[in-house]
């Protein structure tokens, strides 16, 4: 494969629904501390998802370092979701600082991941927010602060902060959000399933937790969420394209073939993953953007069908006449 010219590969992959690379990183992308109020992280992967629909997904896995600090997660979260938003200089939140060692400013990881994506236009066109990231995260807390002898009730609050994407020093009491999905694979772990991202909490308790279900949701689970960012991506997609009437006639089709490939199938055949999905998709509302354009579909279905009877009746009355005046002439000549 290595071997063969660009333009052989590129065909090759093209005949492949969907594709990931993983950008070949010389080193871990590093963050350092310059204080106590500073967080440590690595960039150790960034990735990219692609379909043959041209819908793309650019990922990093970060992890903090020399910290056991659970606050340290939720600042990290809060300020990193933001880091390619041109609005947000990234400097400072109450003294914690996201600092990168690889590059001269935090500024060019802006830059590294403009180099990726390009502009965006599309993406603009279908008013997506390409300038803030979707969260998927994972984090094991101390088990003396959750095990068989205390009460869920005591992290509740840091877990809600966790999923709604809070800073640590949000001094109120978090609301549990009704369209936060909350499910369970076992006693001492909880993910958090809301429109702005997917996390796990955990436990230490068990030892599955730091041992099985890192791999488990960082390989198996991972690629369940991006399928369910991609249905809600290409439905908006297809959406414009009814609404702007671009190609109609494609548009159509890729909506029937969208239907009858993906729409009916399931992400996976594990009970677990299978329910994961299910929330994904609830939580970020695809089901009601597929009723919309599936409502677009069938207007557009009905129109082109009354178009269709109008002119095979203006087709039919045409060979009525043209019957009519040959059997008027065979008689005017008889």
């Amino acid at each position: 494969m290595e071997e063969l010219p660009l333009e052989t590969k590129s065909a090759i992959l093209a005949e492949y629904p969907c594709l990931t690379f993983e950008y070949d990183l010389k080193k871990d992308l590093q963050g350092k501390t310059v204080d106590e109020n500073s967080i440590f992280f690595k960039i150790q992967k960034v990735g990219i998802v692609i379909f043959n629909t041209g819908i793309g997904f650019l990922y990093l896995k970060t992890n903090i370092e020399d910290s056991d600090k659970f606050s340290d997660v939720l600042n990290f979260n809060y300020k990193f979701r933001d880091i390619n938003n041109e609005y947000n200089n990234l400097k400072n939140y109450d003294n914690i600082k996201l600092q990168a060692n690889y590059f001269d400013d935090i500024k060019e990881i802006k830059e590294f991941i403009t180099d990726i994506t390009g502009p965006n236009f599309d993406a603009m066109k279908l008013n997506l927010d390409v300038e803030r990231f979707y969260t998927y995260s994972y984090t094991c807390i101390d088990q003396s602060a959750w095990n068989a002898n205390t009460s869920f009730e005591d992290v509740n609050n840091s877990f809600l902060k966790y999923i709604d994407i809070y800073p640590n020093d949000t001094g109120m009491n978090i609301e549990e959000n009704e369209n936060v999905k909350v499910i369970s694979n076992n006693r001492f772990s909880k993910i958090g399933i809301s429109k702005l991202g997917v996390n796990l909490f955990s436990s230490e308790f068990d030892i599955a937790n730091y041992t099985i279900l890192p791999h488990e949701y960082e390989n198996q689970y991972f690629y369940t969420y991006i399928l369910a960012l991609y249905l809600k991506v290409y439905l908006k997609k297809m959406d414009y394209d009814f609404k702007t009437a671009r190609n109609l006639k494609k548009t159509r089709q890729e909506f029937i073939d969208f239907t009858k490939k993906i729409w009916v199938q399931e992400a996976t055949s594990e009970d677990f993953g299978s329910l994961m999905y299910h929330d994904i998709r609830e939580a970020l509302e695809i089901e009601d953007a597929y009723i919309k354009v599936k409502n677009k579909y069938d207007i557009l279905y009905r129109e082109l069908k009354i178009e269709k009877t109008e002119k095979m009746s203006i087709f039919i009355a045409c060979i009525l006449v043209i019957s009519l005046i040959i059997n008027v002439l065979s008689w005017l000549i008889a």
